[in-house]
């Protein structure tokens, strides 16, 4: 019973917890790209989600509405994307990186004008953060998604949307309209993400908190195969090596001299890069992936 306490108590929660803002970022990306819509710019859309919802958690001390805030600012976010990528048919990883771009700055605008700092939000009072909640809808969040993309009508559209676009357009759905869709559904997800990162893992916003998680959720994503229940356990992988980071600080592995931090803390993005070389060529992408509408 020891033995089982320490893996649910050291590893399992800590692992689930950490990995909850990436599943919520890489379901978010596997429904805009099922689609057909390149999705690059989810760690963007995670960092204007996360100082949303820190700023209206402080200000109504009501962590929902802070939830909200940081939906609806990735909605926002992802739906200037959509213009530029649907409406506009522009480059999508170049008007993806642009939203990544964007979303580094206007945080701290928006800080140093309410806050008078561009670093970070001040602190959360406890009943302005979760507990537990965002596990239980993230929960909610992955059996839907699995449930629509093995039966429901609407998600196996999406996914004509992004294989067989032509397809879906003759038998009358707009593939455009799946799109924004798509689009927007990720901006929802990785919204929640942030929302995640400064009400359950934090308390507070700070400059660029998402930290790469927005690419390691693409990672996630690639190497569970655009997949719900595969890109899950891809971003509990990932949350393992982020538990590690804590774990191995100051382990002694050869010598006498621990571990340097700085080789500790590149374990996630090393994983990452390892990942993509390893299993990007492999992965098969939907195959109207990055293309434009058929109307």
């Amino acid at each position: 019973m020891q033995i089982i306490d320490y893996i649910f108590s050291a590893w399992f929660f800590p692992v689930l917890r950490v990995s909850a803002p990436l599943m919520f970022a890489a379901l978010g990306g596997l429904w805009c790209e099922r689609s057909g819509v390149i999705q690059i710019g989810l760690e963007g859309f995670m960092n204007v989600g996360a100082f949303a919802a820190a700023c209206v958690a402080l200000s109504t001390h009501n962590p929902w509405l802070g939830w909200l805030a940081g939906m609806a600012a990735g909605l926002v976010l992802a739906s200037i994307y959509g213009v530029s990528v649907i409406r506009f048919k522009s480059n999508q990883i170049v008007a993806g990186m642009a939203i990544n771009i964007l979303a580094i700055g206007i945080p701290p605008s928006f800080s140093v004008w309410l806050f008078e700092s561009t670093s970070s939000t001040p602190q959360l009072p406890v009943e302005a953060t979760f507990s537990v909640a965002p596990l239980w809808i993230l929960l909610v969040v992955v059996v839907l998604s699995a449930w629509f993309f093995s039966n429901g009508a609407w998600g196996l559209r999406m996914i004509f949307a992004g294989e067989h676009p032509e397809a879906l357009e003759s038998s009358g759905v707009s593939v455009t309209w799946k799109r924004w869709q798509g689009v927007w559904i990720a901006g929802i997800l990785a919204g929640c993400a942030g929302a995640t990162l400064s009400l359950y893992l934090s308390s507070s916003y700070s400059r660029s908190m998402s930290a790469g998680r927005g690419f390691i959720a693409l990672a996630a994503l690639i190497l569970g195969r655009w997949r719900p229940i595969p890109t899950v356990f891809a971003c509990l992988l990932f949350g393992v090596t982020e538990i590690l980071q804590t774990r191995l600080q100051g382990v002694v592995i050869w010598g006498t001299e621990p571990v340097p931090v700085q080789w500790i803390q590149m374990l996630p993005y090393a994983i990452t890069i390892f990942v993509l070389a390893g299993f990007v060529g492999r992965a098969k992408a939907p195959k109207a992936l990055g293309t434009s509408s058929a109307n």
